[in-house]
């Protein structure tokens, strides 16, 4: 940035061209505008809420203040991308012969797409501007939620998820950190006030507390983070959800004024839309990979997948599936074979 020029005009142009390249909003923070953040996440770990993800009590303090993760940001450009569904998110639930998958999972994985927008915007930012940056979307120690919120984007629900008055809570985040010193924005406040459908509506009781979530029951967690058997007791409440879970996400009643998502790739993939259980059962490893291609769903593997299924298919009440789990009852991972015994003993008594 020359000496002359004017930094709130130059936000002004950042904007302009970050909404030109898609994103539906954006806006700055300076990096150590979270000082809440490492009391927060050390509850969080202390109580050990984030099961196996190991990854977040490591580097914990490039996590925790974003200012020791690159000394040099001067700023950091929070960008909202909206993927807000057309249709009822939840209405695959009461299907049990079929798959429920998270909204964000029926399209393109948002992290190459995301994350090649923001690199455009970056690109742009270093070319004009002579600044260096650092892109992030999701896969670094970088609480984008909280820098959102200090960006003035929206605020943490009481399902801790970002939530905005005009967003809605269907986006994904990216980050730029920058050495251009840009003019921060307002913080967003909270305004769930008394509403508590988000928590309501949970089947797992994965929520402690308002603004407080234990990954450990929560069916995104179990069904993309967690290796290994599913805890018995929580089994039945996945129902047919096989990959994430968005009913805190679908009930959130500042949705009605979400902005409409404009990234055709993150539209539904029709076969991604409730899919047959008996359809996905007999997936192979190379029949997985070729299936989900380019989806996020892909990262979790055949054997976390099929472990999930199977889960469905044991919930789905219907003896004439039990086949289905029978067929996988000598995998060669335990926890499928697991899953199949499970799935197969809970329709025999269910045909009883």
């Amino acid at each position: 940035m020359g000496a002359g020029d004017d930094p709130a005009a130059l936000k002004a142009r950042i904007r302009e061209r970050a909404l030109a390249e898609g994103f539906a909003a954006m806006g700055v923070c300076r990096p150590d505008a979270i000082p809440q953040a490492p009391d927060r996440l050390a509850e969080f770990l202390a109580h050990g809420r984030h099961g196996q993800m190991a990854w977040m009590a490591e580097r914990v303090h490039w996590r925790a203040d974003p200012a020791a993760l690159w000394p040099a940001a001067r700023s950091v450009l929070m960008l909202a991308e909206a993927y807000t569904p057309q249709d009822d998110p939840l209405a695959s639930l009461e299907r049990r012969d079929r798959a429920t998958i998270s909204v964000y999972a029926r399209g393109r994985d948002y992290h190459d797409v995301a994350k090649k927008r923001a690199k455009r915007l970056g690109r742009w930012l270093v070319g004009a501007h002579g600044c260096e940056i650092k892109v992030f979307v999701d896969t670094a120690p970088v609480m984008e939620k909280p820098l959102a919120q200090a960006a003035g984007l929206g605020w943490q629900g009481k399902h801790t998820n970002l939530l905005g008055r005009d967003l809605g809570n269907w986006v994904f985040l990216a980050a730029i950190f920058t050495t251009l010193p840009l003019p921060p924005d307002a913080p967003e406040t909270e305004h769930c006030g008394s509403c508590t459908a988000c928590l309501d509506i949970c089947p797992t009781g994965a929520f402690p507390a308002p603004f407080k979530l234990d990954a450990r029951r929560c069916i995104s967690y179990l069904t993309i983070e967690h290796k290994g058997p599913v805890d018995p007791a929580l089994r039945p409440l996945l129902g047919n959800r096989i990959y994430g879970c968005d009913d805190c996400l679908a009930v959130c009643p500042w949705n009605k004024f979400a902005v409409t998502g404009s990234e055709a790739r993150y539209a539904a993939r029709p076969d991604l839309v409730a899919p047959p259980l008996a359809e996905l059962a007999g997936l192979d490893d190379a029949a997985f990979r070729e299936r989900f291609s380019g989806s996020p769903i892909k990262r979790i593997g055949r054997d976390r997948f099929l472990r999930n299924v199977l889960y469905a298919i044991g919930n789905s009440g219907d003896p004439g599936m039990r086949s289905l789990a029978l067929r996988h009852l000598d995998d060669p991972d335990p926890a499928v074979a697991d899953a199949a015994r499970w799935a197969a003993d809970r329709l025999e008594q269910s045909a009883v």
